[in-house]
């Protein structure tokens, strides 16, 4: 049961063009906070296809090669379905900080999808903060989380 994220493992973070300039500012503030990250693009704002970013990002996150993932496309939908077609990713759509913290404290939420034409880059930060602080409460909600696999 993962309670937490490996901070000692880099944190994969993935964007289309629409999430392209969120996706190099947070990359920037986690790694003043002294993180390691690895970015699996896109790497400029040009226009691209999200499941060319979203797949490689959780795939990572999947094979535990990274702790935990961030993507970020305009809506966060496209990158949240296709990141949620990976057997053991918990991709969950947040637009406020409350929602960033249930996703991990009850859905135990491995990837945390941003939708940057509806969030500020400062809300963006803070769901960031609190998706890495939040603990999975387990319990219940673990019953809850071993039913969501087909």
């Amino acid at each position: 049961m993962n309670l937490h994220f490996d901070l000692e493992k880099p944190i994969a973070i993935g964007a289309d063009h629409a999430g392209y300039e969120y996706k190099e500012a947070l990359k920037a503030y986690l790694q003043e906070k002294n993180l390691q990250v690895t970015d699996f693009g896109t790497h400029s704002p040009d226009s691209v296809d999200y499941p060319d970013f979203a797949h490689p990002t959780a795939s990572s996150v999947e094979s535990e090669e990274t702790g935990f993932g961030i993507l970020v496309c305009g809506s966060a939908n496209g990158v949240a379905i296709t990141a949620n077609k990976h057997a053991k990713i918990r991709a969950a759509i947040c637009w406020k900080i409350e929602i960033a913290q249930l996703a991990r404290q009850h859905n135990n939420a491995n990837i945390l999808c941003i939708p940057a034409r509806f969030v500020s880059l400062d809300e963006a930060k803070q769901m960031v903060d609190h998706f890495i602080e939040t603990r999975f409460e387990g319990g219940r909600h673990q019953g809850r989380v071993d039913k969501i696999s087909c």
